[in-house]
């Protein structure tokens, strides 16, 4: 995402410097327990302090970062067992999503997966990883909202969100964009025909990739 430009309305900047942090860290810019200073964001956004600090709190409210005390804000570290919890959940929540999907799944909801995977499709094509992230968001959101329960639906997208900063290590690999490709022309086919097993499968092994990329690059980054 470019940086957002200088503006006299802090309320416009807002969204614009979450969204920018919240890339860098799922895309690795930011790493964990790397350290969020007010005075450098602010001259990097062009932005107030203000601003920055309510960026801030969005961000711990999105689980992307932590503020500690005397240390000021950083990008949140998970540990082993935090991890395997959260990726345990997310599993159970999504295999179950997929379960309750009606399938075949019917020809507007299929064809409105289909518009937003050719978005992600051309954002791996052009080596282009913040869009191609911002577009798995769209892919997932959609997909699990077909299982008719907002809550359930609801749930899985703020794990999702809680799981940005453990995706760091395998989404700006351009084989493992590729991976993702794949295995979301595999859910879309396993929705057209009808599969439940498959798309079952294809929902929790979805997952796996990123907690694994994680936890190898953990003595990297968190030691």
């Amino acid at each position: 995402m470019a940086e957002p430009a200088r503006t006299d309305a802090p309320a416009a900047l807002l969204p614009a410097v979450v969204a920018a942090l919240e890339e860098d860290i799922v895309l690795g810019q930011l790493h964990p327990r790397e350290r969020l200073i007010e005075e450098e964001l602010a001259a990097r956004f062009g932005a107030t302090r203000h601003t920055i600090r309510q960026a801030l709190a969005e961000l711990e409210r999105m689980g992307l970062i932590e503020r500690i005390p005397n240390r000021g804000a950083l990008v949140k570290a998970y540990s082993l067992a935090e991890v395997e919890q959260l990726y345990a959940l997310r599993g159970l929540l999504e295999t179950q999503a997929a379960q309750q999907i009606p399938l075949p799944l019917a020809a507007g909801a299929l064809e409105t997966l289909r518009e937003v995977q050719a978005r992600h499709d051309a954002a791996v094509e052009s080596g282009d990883p913040r869009a191609a992230f911002r577009a798995n968001i769209a892919f997932h959101r959609a997909l699990f909202l077909g299982c008719g329960n907002v809550f359930l639906a609801g749930v899985i997208e703020d794990l999702a969100l809680r799981a940005h900063g453990i995706r760091f290590a395998s989404l700006a690999e351009p084989q493992r964009l590729a991976q993702a490709r794949a295995e979301h022309h595999a859910i879309l086919a396993a929705l057209e025909s009808g599969d439940r097993a498959a798309l079952v499968r294809l929902c929790g092994e979805h997952l796996l990739p990123s907690k694994e990329a994680y936890l190898r690059a953990q003595g990297r980054f968190l030691a």
